[in-house]
């Protein structure tokens, strides 16, 4: 499912209108992308918790040469499903 067609099933659900639904949907990711940058977790009970995580400077290997490469430390975004998800899933 992509971006368009969940905006199209909250609106569906919720009785907006698409537009409506594209603005909170915008405004939803917006939000927990800038809570992110802020280091902070968010977390949606029964759904999940993104948080982000510093990914420590390693050595990787190039696969066409096999010559040892340096991967400089970075931070990601990490999510852990909570157990409404796991369930709905299994």
């Amino acid at each position: 499912m992509r971006k368009p067609e969940l905006a199209a099933a909250i609106a569906d659900k919720a009785d907006l209108s698409k537009d409506q639904a594209n603005r909170a949907l915008n405004a939803i990711l917006d939000e927990i992308t800038q809570a992110l940058s802020r280091k902070d977790t968010v977390t949606l009970v029964g759904f999940g918790t993104f948080l982000q995580r510093h990914r420590g400077a390693r050595t990787g290997k190039n696969p066409q040469t096999g010559e040892p490469v340096q991967i400089k430390a970075s931070n990601t975004v990490s999510f852990k499903p909570g157990k409404g998800l796991k369930d709905s899933v299994n």
